[in-house]
């Protein structure tokens, strides 16, 4: 697993050999931020990436110039993998949470320009993670939420639906408050 593209361009991120876990492919990955580099300018912004899993979506956000990165990951193997990268790459605009997704963000105050959740396909609430992500107001304004999912999941009629790509197995839903804006 490898950064694409910024200040840690070609680094590696080891993952152990007792990760649980199903990392988004370089090639998913890649596709994510191309899309993404039309969306939004990553010089100075504030990102939110939920089931962390490697952290791999917010070390690339770093590498691209985000002032901050916040990964939320409840696996304590999984978020001292990701504690140890944060060190490995010496970020200190980087901080972990270890806790469930669904209670740490009701508590978070922050606001973020760019939120990405890549949950187990099969979790149970995956479909009502959008709502969640809008009503907790965790996005600023024009802010961007991307959720990876499987092919079983149509996310088209949601209120803030921006677009949806597929890349292989993995699909990804793009969200943004300013669809609604635009439509009144």
């Amino acid at each position: 697993m490898r950064i694409i593209s910024g200040r840690y361009k070609g680094r590696s991120l080891v993952v152990p050999k007792n990760f649980a876990g199903r990392p988004t492919t370089d090639f998913a990955r890649e596709g994510l931020f191309n899309v993404l580099n039309h969306l939004i300018d990553f010089s100075g912004i504030r990102v939110l990436d939920m089931f962390a899993g490697t952290g791999a979506f917010g070390i690339e956000c770093l590498s691209r110039g985000a002032e901050g990165a916040k990964f939320i990951e409840m696996s304590g193997l999984h978020a001292k993998f990701i504690a140890d990268n944060i060190r490995q790459f010496d970020l200190k605009q980087a901080q972990v949470v270890k806790g469930d997704v669904f209670r740490v963000i009701t508590t978070l105050r922050e606001k973020y320009d760019l939120i990405f959740a890549d949950p187990p396909y099969d979790l149970n609430g995956l479909n009502s993670l959008p709502e969640l992500v809008f009503q907790s107001e965790l996005l600023l304004e024009n802010g961007i939420f991307v959720l990876e999912h499987g092919r079983e999941y149509d996310f088209s009629e949601h209120r803030f639906f921006l677009q949806h790509r597929k890349y292989s197995n993995v699909h990804f839903s793009f969200f943004s408050a300013e669809v609604s804006d635009e439509e009144e």
